[in-house]
């Protein structure tokens, strides 16, 4: 079994989840996009 990760999503994530650690509405809203693409582009179902 191979797992094979790409890096920008793995970035998504981390930026997305940075962001959350520090609130503010933008932010919210900029975190959950990130966090999506993230999610989405590790489970093959990019956009």
């Amino acid at each position: 079994m191979t797992l094979h990760l790409e890096l920008a999503p793995l970035i998504s994530l981390a930026a997305g989840i940075a962001i959350l650690v520090f609130p503010k509405l933008l932010n919210y809203i900029v975190a959950s996009y990130l966090i999506i693409q993230g999610v989405l582009a590790l489970t093959g179902n990019g956009f």
